[in-house]
């Protein structure tokens, strides 16, 4: 398959960029950006072409992947789509609801492939385990903490020595959307959707605790943050159930193998023309609930 990348950006470069390189069934056509020397730089890094123009882009590949905000993804989602070209999208898949409910209606109209990449749901053990898990039932109650240390030391004020503190949209967003679209795809596929956001409030810097009842019948709790001290930094999830506790594994590998396997998906989707699991549909739905538990934190303050 052919297949483009929009993005320039840190994650474009080190994940992106690299995981289509060098899968085997794709054909890395080239790269559009928004800046078109960083667009150049990444080309040559990987070995394409750099495109000035995005629909030209469009019209010599049969997919794209994109790396950029989520604001400007769910729009040149919509574009990509409306083209004829299968998305391998990145979460959050849009900033609004209303953004994200315009990818499911141009992927549905134009009868393309869809899948949104949660890091989590493409690595093996936790892939596997989630599958578990949901094949069983009797879950009772769930926490899942996602701390992360992107902004320094835990005020919400230091950059880090991430390549992604200083992107706008995360300090305008904050974990909720950044990280809170990672507990949900582990949450929701094993404890059934989310019925409401019952409960949504504040914690130090950008941290927001999240209250959820699902549909199986049972509640959970998500502690979210990225301005975490970095010896406090990790993700958990612990299940409690009639068949008693279980944790997520850890896992130790990178995005880029990841990615890969959200290509395979892709792939799949396209030639067998049944959706992923983490299809834009999938990614809406998760978009709907973090704007619920936005819209509470907003009013709560």
């Amino acid at each position: 398959m052919r297949i483009g990348l929009l993005g320039t950006g840190p994650w474009a470069d080190m994940a992106h960029a690299p995981a289509l390189a060098g899968h085997d069934d794709l054909d890395f056509v080239g790269v559009w950006g928004r800046r078109p020397d960083a667009a150049k730089e990444v080309a040559e890094r990987h070995g394409t072409r750099a495109y000035d123009d995005v629909d030209a882009l469009l019209a010599d590949v049969e997919a794209v992947a994109v790396a950029l905000p989520p604001a400007v993804q769910a729009e040149l989602a919509v574009r990509a789509a409306r083209a004829g070209c299968h998305l391998l999208l990145d979460k959050p898949l849009a900033a609004t609801v209303a953004q994200g409910r315009a990818v499911v209606e141009a992927v549905r109209a134009a009868g393309v492939a869809s899948v949104v990449f949660f890091t989590t749901r493409f690595q093996p053990e936790t892939e596997a385990w989630i599958t578990r898990q949901a094949a069983g039932d009797g879950w009772f109650t769930a926490q899942a903490q996602w701390l992360g240390a992107l902004f320094g030391d835990g005020d919400g004020d230091g950059g880090g020595d991430s390549p992604f503190a200083a992107s706008p949209w995360r300090r305008e967003k904050g974990a909720l959307w950044d990280v809170g679209p990672h507990a949900l795809s582990v949450l929701l596929p094993v404890l059934g959707d989310a019925r409401r956001v019952t409960a949504a409030a504040p914690g130090p810097g950008d941290t927001v605790h999240l209250v959820l009842d699902h549909t199986g019948g049972a509640s959970s709790t998500l502690t979210l943050s990225l301005t975490a001290p970095p010896a406090a930094a990790g993700a958990t999830v612990e299940l409690r159930g009639r068949a008693g506790v279980t944790l997520l594994p850890e896992t130790t590998e990178g995005p880029v193998p990841a990615l890969r396997r959200a290509a395979d998906a892709l792939l799949a989707a396209a030639e067998g023309g049944r959706p992923h699991p983490c299809d834009a549909a999938f990614g809406l739905r998760v978009t709907e609930i973090l704007a619920e538990a936005e819209s509470l934190l907003t009013d709560g303050r």
